[in-house]
């Protein structure tokens, strides 16, 4: 063979080879787009800056169909309050909320194992929110976020983080009011702002509200059940929210007379040593063989009745 055409032969071959690598370029490309597109369909994705907060991202979590409510919303009209939720919040002359559970008579459940619930109100700062939900993470706990519609309207990114890390997102009410001392259209008011502003950032339909300080009368609970939500309240204060120190958190949950199987736990994500004591927290409960699980997965969802002392009991 010539020189002349071996040199074309080589320049035929780099040719080729060139082309066969743009071909099985595009035939990738083509197929998988982009490298997490299984995550993206499945979870909305997390950006950190609040701005970012546009059509797309909450777009991405509203289409998350995985969010079931707890309730048959075709039930509404019928049960409590004219909500969806069936079950009975009275005990005595009184409309209660929900203290704890009693797990050992909970249907579809494990019941040879004991199971706790953490929960954090979010009411003010956002300074320790990343760190305590990466404990959470270390140790594959999810727990319940009640907040506040000036605590969301304030940091929408750490709403969006806190759904995209699994735990529930709970209604804290917009203004942290008393709310016995309100109206009912008041406190429907106070109640659905903050659920609007939920579904509007992460897609994802509340269900659980906590009263601020823990304030409730007889029309306020029927409020909250008519709005299809579950009024949640703790038999067991962390006490976190007085600063007396990490290690007088840790001590007054773990030794605390009411902590039991179904005991509902109140901390929260602003206060001063709460992410330090979390940690010892976790794993004393779980020394003591407790499963901590979210306040969704804790409470009967329907079909119950509520004791004197607020524990809610399946029918």
């Amino acid at each position: 063979m010539s020189h002349y055409s071996i040199k074309h032969v080589r320049i035929l071959a780099i040719y080729f080879l060139f082309l066969g690598i743009i071909i099985t370029n595009i035939l990738i490309t083509h197929k998988n787009p982009q490298s997490n597109s299984d995550t993206a369909d499945s979870q909305p994705q997390y950006t950190s800056d609040a701005s970012a907060n546009n059509n797309e991202t909450i777009s991405s979590a509203a289409d998350d169909t995985s969010n079931v409510l707890p309730f048959d919303k075709g039930n509404h009209g019928n049960g409590i309050g004219g909500g969806s939720i069936t079950g009975n919040c009275s005990a005595g002359s009184r409309n209660l909320p929900i203290y704890c559970v009693d797990i050992e008579h909970k249907k579809d459940t494990d019941t040879s194992k004991k199971y706790v619930s953490i929960s954090f109100d979010a009411a003010w700062g956002d300074e320790d929110t990343i760190r305590i939900l990466d404990i959470l993470d270390k140790y594959n706990i999810k727990t319940t976020f009640f907040m506040t519609g000036g605590w969301v309207d304030s940091y929408p990114d750490k709403v969006l983080e806190i759904y995209n890390r699994g735990h529930d997102l709970g209604n804290h009410s917009h203004n942290h009011k008393e709310m016995s001392r309100l109206s009912v259209s008041e406190q429907q008011d106070e109640i659905m702002y903050v659920a609007n502003k939920i579904k509007e950032i992460t897609g994802y339909d509340s269900f659980l509200f906590r009263p601020p300080y823990g304030d409730y009368n007889s029309t306020l609970i029927n409020t909250v059940y008519g709005c299809d939500f579950y009024p949640i309240e703790w038999d067991v204060d962390s006490l976190d929210w007085k600063d007396y120190g990490t290690d007088n958190i840790i001590k007054t949950v773990i030794n605390h007379k009411s902590l039991k199987n179904g005991s509902i736990i109140l901390m929260h994500n602003g206060a001063k040593y709460t992410a330090d004591a979390l940690e010892s927290v976790i794993t004393g409960l779980q020394s003591e063989g407790y499963e901590i699980v979210p306040i969704s997965q804790l409470i009967i969802t329907r079909d119950f009745h509520m004791d004197s002392n607020g524990m809610q009991i399946q029918d």
